[in-house]
């Protein structure tokens, strides 16, 4: 399994709809790597279901022995996942 990460790239809105693709997005990432990093140069809305979803993620990424990675996050978005502390779950570049 490569050690290079897999980037995923964050739809704007960020919640429940986007429940299947970011599942499907990330275990084939999972197949291939055990480093995820989340792009969310595009998002600025972040709810509570996809809090979870990344928890979810993180799981997965910690029993594969990897790392997960948010890059590019700002505004409200990074408030939120500051005041989850997100920091403590994933790296920030």
């Amino acid at each position: 399994m490569s050690q290079s990460p897999i980037v995923i790239s964050i739809p704007e809105r960020f919640d429940f709809s986007t429940h299947k693709w970011f599942t499907e997005a990330y275990e084939a990432a999972l197949t291939k790597t055990n480093q995820v990093v989340l792009d969310f140069s595009s998002v600025n809305y972040v709810d509570s279901s996809a809090l979870g979803m990344m928890v979810l993620l993180r799981r997965k990424i910690s029993a594969a022995g990897g790392k997960g990675f948010i890059r590019n996050v700002t505004g409200t978005a990074k408030d939120i996942l500051d005041m989850a502390n997100f920091n403590a779950l994933f790296e920030y570049e």
